[in-house]
């Protein structure tokens, strides 16, 4: 496999130099300093259901390391703990993923989680002015509704907020400029819906389970566009893994059972919907409906988003979220996958 090593003396003297950034992240420090165990963030949401599938399932045991998870909610604190030297392997956003490797902290994506999960919702009332008037439609809800349009989605640099400013771009709308349309960043699915269920806010970029609860709820807020249609092969959440951990063993070890959790969602819905609800939070039966949604679309093997990735890539670098575009064989590490 390519990349270098490591030095195996990172975590003692990050730890020693006082580096690590989780910033009140209680409980995600340390992850101990060998190879004897794996030290996984992951966040509650739908994108990263296999760490929820291969914990419930006990299909850690296959490990030849101590699996431990750390939960975020949010990629940015993922990248500050990876910075620390705190994390091993990340099951999180491809554009936060990014940024770790743009800060030229050795590691490399391994798995795709899921491809084309996102969509962007929006007020129903908007659905028609927006077919008719496509961008220019903003101004006209601003208009009638005495207000801008307000998005609520995930930090900036996330992957749902990259890919709400990527089709608003698309539909030639700023939204650093154009006064008719408002971004509020919002931590977590379930935040996101109690703003849409608050009424606070008008439109998200959001992935499962947020539409079908929306759905369920009887929302006025629903589907104007599903990422398939916005960007095919859109990547959404990844697995990165540190050089350390993609040099060893047990890097093939974890994608093994990364496929083994991929395929038990395809074969298992009603369990999977179990998983989603003891480690997501959300009702079985709703979980259940979620796994049908046109945005359920679990993988593993990283070439299923390879060719979307460059315009996340590109679109990270014009926003000033990494230094520079990065490519492809930058961002990913086939080797892992391809071994199995």
């Amino acid at each position: 496999m390519h990349g270098t090593r490591a030095p195996t003396s990172r975590r003692s003297f990050l730890a020693a130099a006082g580096s690590s950034a989780t910033l009140g992240l209680a409980g995600c420090l340390g992850g101990g300093g060998g190879l004897d165990e794996l030290t996984v963030a992951h966040m509650p949401i739908y994108p990263d259901l296999q760490w929820y599938v291969m914990e419930g399932e006990g299909y850690f045991s296959e490990i030849d390391a101590e699996v431990t998870g750390k939960e975020f909610t949010d990629g940015p604190a993922i990248v500050q703990a990876f910075g620390g030297g705190d994390i091993d392997v990340a099951m999180f956003g491809i554009v936060p993923a990014m940024i770790v490797i743009d800060r030229d902290i050795p590691a490399q994506v391994t798995a795709a989680n899921i491809r084309e999960p996102m969509g962007i919702m929006t007020a129903e009332s908007f659905h028609e002015p927006f077919e008719a008037e496509g961008g220019d439609a903003f101004a006209t809800w601003a208009e009638e509704n005495g207000g801008p349009f307000r998005f609520g989605t995930f930090p900036q640099g996330s992957v749902p907020d990259v890919l709400l400013r990527y089709w608003l771009q698309e539909n030639d709308v700023d939204p650093e400029s154009n006064e008719h349309v408002e971004i509020i960043e919002i931590n977590g699915a379930s935040a996101v819906w109690q703003a849409i269920a608050n009424g606070e806010i008008d439109g998200t970029s959001i992935m499962e389970p947020v539409p079908t609860i929306a759905q369920a709820e009887g929302s006025s807020v629903t589907m104007l566009r599903t990422a398939a249609q916005i960007l095919p092969g859109q990547p959404a959440a990844v697995t990165l893994m540190s050089d350390a951990v993609r040099e060893s063993p047990l890097a093939a070890q974890f994608v093994e059972q990364h496929v083994r959790a991929t395929e038990f969602i395809g074969e298992n819905p009603d369990a999977t919907a179990g998983h989603v609800e003891s480690g997501i939070g959300m009702p079985a039966d709703r979980a259940r409906r979620a796994l049908d949604s046109p945005l359920s679309n679990f993988v593993t093997d990283p070439r299923e988003i390879v060719e979307a990735t460059p315009v996340f890539s590109e679109f990270a670098a014009n926003n000033g979220q990494i230094d520079e575009q990065l490519s492809n064989e930058t961002i990913f590490d086939f080797d892992v996958y391809d071994s199995l």
